[in-house]
């Protein structure tokens, strides 16, 4: 049977039949069955119309004509491994390069982002002959065993930390510290070491709030604590690995001038500090093209790591680093080779996409419709108790879902009853945060304000049905 003739009910029965159980689906109970995309907009296999709010690997928009031009186009001519010379590559490493800081000369292509983090890993240790990493809770790097090792989001629910993985551990409430508590004394019990926890820096949710006199120094004082602590066990810090915007960690906005702080320390340390823009980076945050620079003008990573939106869906990612970096890790010997990265045609999208976020300026649209969307989500803050915070940059935003606007108790049914009643609008939505309270909007940046307001006004029906039904019972 063609796949084109197959009903959604047919499909995911093969699904369950040939695919790993842990490959989950969006809405689980009732999947959409997709069959195309154009702009910010998918279809499923009766026409009908739904709004992607989360989809941020299609990054310019869904099947955008210009980088689907481009894909063809050079795929009719060429398409082979980087070891011969092609004018795509160093065209791409070129552009590319004048969007960041001039530090960061250096380039390495890959297939994902898994590989650009894993490879940043490997490049920390050569030039520093460390081995420890500091992470954030929750934070999630990818999905290589290397990856999954500095991942506390998945690595909690498997073997554990390991000894030379330091997390810098988020409090969102007593019970959270208390569960960290409880695995750091797992692993003194049966390891010999203890995993160290400091928190993220969450303003909203964190150990230091809004209301506190200095929340960036005594932040960053806790990854210094923790590098201290690891000193005292003969460990040596070889990065501080982080997303420059924590997503999986509940849409996090650090303060300004944490990362100049944290970096401070680190190098001290004689560690690197790697910026994970996977998420978040190539214009996305409005007002700057990589979020890092959100920090300030003053703060220059060490190695920077991209994907998802690089190759608006086709997979691509990129190491960027210094000079002086990359010559360490040449020093080994060994060879760095991707048979596919920086192939031809994954450069020529690349280029395309570049080309779209300038001549469609879409950075300054991401500014102009986040700043839309964040006004109009406050103003339901006010009306709507159960929203306890706003927060984001460009078309980066969380709304933190609250039981309690004092306790600021994660409202994880609600949340989740929340973007099941969306999708039944034909809106796709969805959560994250370590209660999964967190909605999370990342949607292809040709997102517009009347793609905003629709999904505010839908927002504001449910919740005030919600409301309504809580005050009846």
């Amino acid at each position: 049977m063609r796949a084109a003739q197959r009903s959604r009910q047919q499909t995911l029965a093969l699904r369950r039949q040939l695919i790993g159980s842990s490959c989950k689906l969006f809405f689980p109970n009732d999947p959409v069955k997709i069959v195309k995309a154009q702009g910010q907009y998918m279809y499923d296999e009766n026409g009908r119309q739904y709004l992607d709010c989360i989809n941020n690997v299609a990054h310019v928009g869904h099947c955008h004509p210009d980088v689907v031009k481009a894909a063809h186009e050079q795929n009719q001519l060429l398409n082979t491994n980087s070891r011969y010379l092609h004018d795509n590559l160093v065209d791409y490493a070129e552009r590319l390069s004048k969007t960041l800081p001039e530090e960061l000369c250096i380039f390495y292509f890959l297939n994902s982002g898994s590989e650009a983090n894993d490879l940043a890993l490997r490049l920390a240790r050569q030039y520093t002959k460390h081995e420890d990493v500091i992470v954030l809770d929750h934070a999630y790097h990818g999905h290589l065993t290397s990856l999954i090792d500095i991942s506390p989001y998945k690595f909690r629910n498997l073997e554990g930390q390991k000894e030379w993985v330091h997390v810098v551990c988020t409090s969102a409430c007593n019970y959270q510290l208390l569960v960290n508590l409880m695995k750091s004394l797992f692993n003194v019990l049966n390891t010999g070491y203890c995993s160290f926890a400091a928190p993220v820096p969450d303003t909203y949710r964190g150990l230091y709030r809004e209301d506190h006199e200095d929340s960036v120094t005594a932040y960053a004082n806790e990854v210094k604590n923790i590098i201290e602590q690891a000193h005292k066990r003969g460990r040596k810090i070889a990065a501080f690995f982080v997303e420059s915007l924590p997503s999986v960690g509940g849409q996090i906005i650090p303060p300004a001038g944490y990362f100049q702080k944290v970096a401070e320390h680190v190098h001290k340390a004689g560690g690197v500090f790697i910026a994970d823009e996977i998420q978040v980076g190539f214009g996305r945050v409005g007002k700057h093209f990589w979020a890092f620079q959100l920090q300030g003008e003053d703060f220059i990573p060490d190695i920077v790591t991209m994907g998802k939106p690089i190759g608006n869906g086709h997979p691509i990612a990129c190491v960027a680093t210094t000079k002086d970096i990359a010559e360490a890790f040449a020093a080994t010997g060994v060879e760095y080779f991707n048979t596919f990265g920086g192939n031809p045609v994954s450069c020529a999208i690349g280029l395309a996409v570049l080309d779209v976020i300038e001549k469609e300026h879409l950075q300054a649209h991401a500014t102009e419709v986040g700043n839309f969307l964040m006004k109009l989500l406050k103003e339901q803050k006010i009306k709507h108790p159960i929203i306890g915070d706003v927060r984001g940059s460009g078309l980066f935003i969380g709304v933190d879902l609250v039981k309690d606007q004092a306790e600021r108790t994660p409202a994880t049914a609600e949340a989740e009853y929340l973007i099941t009643r969306l999708k039944e609008e034909y809106i796709l939505l969805s959560t994250d945060g370590p209660g999964r309270n967190v909605l999370k909007f990342k949607p292809p940046m040709c997102f517009s304000m009347e793609d905003a307001k629709f999904v505010v006004d839908k927002m504001d029906q449910l919740l005030t049905d919600m409301e309504k039904e809580y005050l009846n019972q």
